[in-house]
């Protein structure tokens, strides 16, 4: 049992501490880190193993910072003219097309058109749009709003109207055409020119 001692003394004094031992007064030998008695001696002890463990290196993973788009909506894009299923005359065919946002269009932002779902010119900050020689029949419009990147922003539902455009036939009832206006106008074609009345009297 004291061998027993002695080696968990040497276990954990040995490190740090000196161990000295003595005869006590029963005779029994001691063994202790303070010299209590004047006859005490120190006990030489071997070095210790000892074994320095490496602590791992911590990788340490940059996290790139998080990119966030700030979202942008628009509380209004809608087509002011024309109105929803409306119909407009005109015998080109030409129209204006009109768009509103609330807000305001934003910086770097732009209106984009489409007209049965192409695009009609460029992409414009102007919220007017001129057509041009718009087929008779039923069509439809579609507003964008799009970024600096071709991103679509805010989009309207597509909104149908009806193009009514007066036939060449339509045109001559309305504005019957005069004998100088026949290759002029172009529901006045040459072809259809009365021909002048000839005289069938003998020429005296």
């Amino acid at each position: 049992m004291r061998a027993l001692l002695f080696c968990l003394l040497l276990i954990t004094q040995a490190a740090s501490a000196q161990v000295y031992t003595y005869i006590d007064a029963e005779g029994n030998r001691v063994f202790t880190d303070k010299p209590r008695s004047s006859n005490a001696e120190p006990v030489m002890l071997a070095p210790s193993n000892s074994v320095e463990l490496s602590q791992p290196t911590a990788t340490v993973r940059a996290t790139p910072p998080a990119v966030t788009k700030q979202a942008v909506h628009y509380q209004l894009l809608r087509i002011l003219v024309p109105e929803p299923d409306a119909s407009i005359h005109h015998g080109s065919g030409d129209m204006i097309v009109t768009l509103t946002s609330e807000p305001g269009l934003l910086p770097d932002h732009n209106y984009r058109l489409l007209l049965d779902g192409e695009p009609q010119g460029e992409a414009s900050r102007s919220p007017v749009f001129s057509l041009r020689h718009v087929d008779r029949g039923t069509h439809q419009l579609v507003a964008e709003i799009i970024d600096s990147a071709g991103l679509i922003v805010e989009r309207t539902p597509a909104q149908p109207f009806h193009m009514h455009r007066m036939t060449l036939a339509q045109k001559r009832k309305v504005n019957p055409c005069k004998k100088d206006e026949y290759g002029v106008r172009p529901e006045c074609p040459l072809k259809d020119k009365p021909k002048d009345d000839v005289s069938i009297l003998p020429f005296f």
